[in-house]
């Protein structure tokens, strides 16, 4: 499916399902992506949402790779634990070796 035929939500949803395993990007990458470099928080309410949709949003974390998304997922650190699972290290909310990490959309696709 081309993102020009999608709204901006499902635009979100085929970013963030591209994000490789163990790796994370930001809600501001996903905006830049996709031409709208202000609407990271825009990005953020779409992963709020995305929990039915067959979406990895743990892979996507703010600027500075806090889990700032983490209240939004059911259980106590179930972000941090499915990004565990990939073998992404989390300390205190904070992914560690986060540029190394970190999948840039604009560079990537």
């Amino acid at each position: 499916m081309k993102l020009e035929t999608l709204n901006f939500y499902e635009k979100v949803y085929e970013v963030a399902r591209l994000i490789p395993y163990g790796r994370v990007t930001s809600y501001g990458a996903i905006a830049k992506y996709l031409e709208a470099a202000r609407s990271a928080r825009m990005v953020g309410y779409a992963m709020n949402g995305s929990h039915t949709k067959d979406v990895p949003a743990h892979r996507v974390v703010n600027r500075k790779g806090l889990l700032t998304g983490k209240h939004h997922f059911h259980g106590t650190n179930l972000m941090q634990q499915l990004l565990e699972n990939e073998g992404v290290k989390v300390i205190e909310n904070q992914i560690q070796d986060f540029d190394r990490l970190f999948w840039e959309p604009m560079r990537e696709l």
